[in-house]
């Protein structure tokens, strides 16, 4: 007798032995049983489940010469004939290549005719969907109202593709996968037909390959018996097949879970030597990793892990927690995708294991936020933080070990104090809430032995008056005005404030008295004073000094004036205001130089900086423009070098007037000249 594949072999020939389909074949027992027949039946599902096998079984049940049956008995003319495929009645077609309108015509004409010694005829279609549009509209009236003689069975695997029109004429039937452990049942059946010595770690490994596909796991068993002798091993199967197995995945993965990386590209360089290929290697690593990720889940079944849970390495189970199992798996998944268009697939292959060798320092978005939901709690307030909520990351450098760890004494831990997760910094601040609050108290200033160095500023700023702010400052204008007229002098500073200025600054320091706004809350109402836009565009040569009437400190003799009263410092702050909007480095450079020298029709500074003098060497015809504008007409300027003169001090001896500008400010704002030079 000729040799019959296992998969023709063991092809189901009633209703009970279909594997996996249970749902189907006792639906199509019952009708069968009550008599209510449909003219029209659609089988639909992946590959290998049953459909076409479905098929023929209802064909024999209904054509049965003790049926209509839901038991054929498989030994009259007309079981037989439609076992074989050589019935008359009942004809199968492959809708693959019989697409035509012309297919289907045929069809039409023949199902006018009576069947020839079965009951009924039976049109068996498979791969219905590659039919075309044509060749289904022209079907459609057939298979709504067929002669009473006539069932079609239509089978598909992508139901998709059918035309709703189709579908709603029949009676639909979805075939599911067979699961693993019925497919390993069904080979441990076929391998002891044949006497051959079975593993159960090889038939868990050709079930799990199939995809829950009983044609592919028979397809597949036959390819291993060939080679097997006898007795079928998962060992003959790795070194046959090229896989790695599970001891190899163990020792690479060990060497991953240790971080030693020269180990684990030095295995992987021997794997592909041997003869495994990257997709093979790449896909049983994410075998093993999705196995670990099971048992990490608390899962232990064979048919899912494919081998014994003893068979997978104790030390990479207690190196990764299921989060970084979870983002090695998906590692190896990304890498599948990826190698399509890659430079070198080697190298994405030795790039993804370097990876694993640190996933143990890998941390998850869910450890981060509940790291910082502790440290958080803790910051907050003084209750304790829940042990759910802080994390435990394992050490980055070795698994843990079997050895037996001390315990560590931990510190006592005061009432009503803030307990730190392990892993987080202690802040020595947060010890003593009792110091804390009374590290402030100190009015010196001085930190105290075991005193917390820092405090709590709250979200606002302190609540203080005007009143309270002016007392803080160095120097007050009403201050000065009054300390001037007792005879004391300024030592580093001098003035000279009209008495229009006087007067305003002495009722913005009663109105500064008298006001109980604060800096927090929102200020009154201001009289409107015009923008200084208004100031930047007006005319120097018109500009107009208060009334001569002045009061000075430390007063010195200016060192020239011209006829319109502008004196030398005057036309000094005038130009080097002018060029502060302008030219911010020759406004700065001219603050260094010392007492202008005014002559008739020239200006003379002196400087006492190389630098500077360059610079103002540089700017000296915008200098001279703006001084020519300052002063009505047109002016010379020229600059001396002198390294011996003291500038600052220089400086510190001329009349300082507070500009009009300046003083409106201080009453907008309600400020006080502190110190410097205006």
């Amino acid at each position: 007798m000729s040799y019959e594949v296992t998969a023709t072999r063991r092809r189901p020939q009633i209703f009970d032995s279909l594997v996996g389909q249970e749902f189907v074949s006792e639906t199509l027992k019952s009708s069968i049983r009550s008599g209510k027949i449909a003219h029209a039946y659609l089988f639909t599902g992946p590959r290998g489940c049953g459909k076409t096998s479905t098929a023929r079984i209802l064909a024999k049940a209904l054509n049965c010469a003790k049926g209509p049956t839901d038991t054929p008995c498989g030994q009259c003319s007309n079981c037989l004939e439609i076992t074989k495929g050589s019935s008359l009645d009942v004809i199968e077609i492959d809708g693959a290549s019989n697409t035509s309108v012309d297919n289907i015509r045929q069809i039409k004409e023949e199902v006018m005719f009576p069947p020839a010694n079965c009951r009924y005829k039976i049109y068996i279609v498979d791969e219905v969907h590659m039919l075309s549009t044509s060749a289904f509209n022209a079907l459609l009236k057939t298979i709504e109202e067929p002669p009473e003689h006539v069932i079609f069975i239509f089978a598909t695997t992508e139901l998709q593709k059918v035309p709703a029109t189709i579908k709603s004429r029949c009676q639909q039937y979805n075939f599911r996968l067979v699961s693993i452990e019925k497919v390993k049942n069904c080979l441990a059946e076929a391998a002891a037909e044949l006497n051959i010595k079975a593993d159960n770690e090889a038939l868990y490994w050709i079930a799990r390959e199939s995809t829950g596909s009983m044609r592919d796991a028979y397809t597949l068993f036959d390819q291993v018996v060939a080679f097997s002798e006898g007795h079928l091993t998962y060992e003959k199967i790795r070194d046959k097949l090229g896989l790695v197995g599970i001891d190899r995945l163990n020792m690479i993965f060990e060497s991953c879970a240790y971080g030693r990386t020269d180990e684990v590209l030095t295995s992987l360089d021997e794997f592909l030597q041997g003869g495994i290929s990257i997709e093979q290697l790449i896909s049983n690593c994410a075998d093993y990793l999705r196995s670990l990720l099971l048992i990490k889940s608390g899962i232990n079944k064979d048919a899912l892990l494919g081998n014994n849970i003893e068979r997978f390495s104790k030390v990479v189970l207690q190196a990764w927690n299921p989060l970084q199992v979870e983002r090695g798996l998906s590692l190896f998944l990304q890498l599948y995708r990826d190698i399509r268009y890659s430079l070198s697939p080697r190298y994405e292959l030795e790039l993804a294991f370097s990876r694993l060798c640190w996933i143990s320092q890998y941390v998850s978005n869910q450890e981060v936020k509940k790291a910082i939901d502790a440290a958080h709690a803790l910051l907050a307030g003084g209750t304790n933080v829940s042990e759910a909520s802080v994390v435990k990351v394992a050490p980055a450098s070795a698994p843990v070990s079997a050895a037996p760890v001390s315990p560590v004494q931990e510190a006592p831990v005061q009432k009503d104090m803030p307990v730190v997760p392990e892993g987080l910094p202690r802040l020595s601040m947060l010890d003593d809430p009792k110091a804390l609050e009374d590290s402030f108290d100190n009015p010196n200033g001085i930190q105290e032995e075991n005193q917390p160095p820092f405090h709590d500023g709250g979200s606002l700023p302190p609540e203080q008056t005007v009143a309270e702010l002016d007392s803080r400052l160095k120097l007050h204008i009403g201050t000065e005005l009054e300390s001037s007229q007792n005879g004391q002098t300024n030592s580093s500073h001098s003035f000279v404030i009209t008495d229009e200025a006087r007067k305003d600054a002495q009722l913005a320091s009663r109105d500064e008295v008298d006001d109980e706004w604060s800096n927090v809350d929102e200020p009154p109402e201001e009289t409107y004073y015009p923008d200084e836009a208004q100031f930047m565009d007006s005319d120097y040569s018109s500009y107009e000094e208060p009334a001569p009437a002045t009061q000075t400190f430390n007063q010195s003799v200016p060192t020239g004036s011209l006829e319109g009263g502008k004196s030398a410092e005057q036309i000094r702050g005038l130009v080097t205001a002018a060029l502060a909007v302008s030219d911010g480095f020759a406004a700065s450079a001219l603050e260094k130089t010392g007492p202008w020298n005014l002559k008739a029709d020239s200006i003379e500074v002196v400087i006492a900086n190389d630098y500077d003098k360059e610079l103002i060497e540089k700017k000296k015809n915008e200098i001279m423009e703006e001084i020519s504008q300052v002063c009505g007409k047109p002016m010379g300027f020229s600059v001396i070098l002198d390294k011996g003169i003291n500038v600052q001090e220089q400086n510190s001896k001329q009349e300082v007037e507070i500009p009009t500008q300046v003083q409106i400010l201080l009453e907008t704002f309600k400020g006080t000249v502190v110190a410097g030079k205006i």
